[in-house]
């Protein structure tokens, strides 16, 4: 285990929720330099399907504020 990880694990209790997140995400975006275009195109296809889905009426959409009531 280098020295920057240990420093790292040793002190991670003293970061804030956001910057544990930050920290997360810095380090899964450095791992993932590798661009995946399967993936991007099946991204595209989800997309393409839930937006033909919603101007069909097969679904409706609801607002932040449902959300938002439903999460407290």
């Amino acid at each position: 285990m280098s020295d920057a990880l240990k420093v790292m694990l040793e002190n991670i209790e003293q970061l804030s929720t956001k910057e544990k997140a930050l920290a997360a995400h810095c380090l899964l975006t450095a791992m993932d330099t590798k661009i995946d275009s399967d993936v991007e195109s099946e991204w595209v296809k989800l997309a393409e399907a839930r937006s033909a889905e919603l101007e069909s009426g097969a679904v409706k959409s609801i607002s932040w504020e449902e959300i938002e009531k439903d999460l407290n």
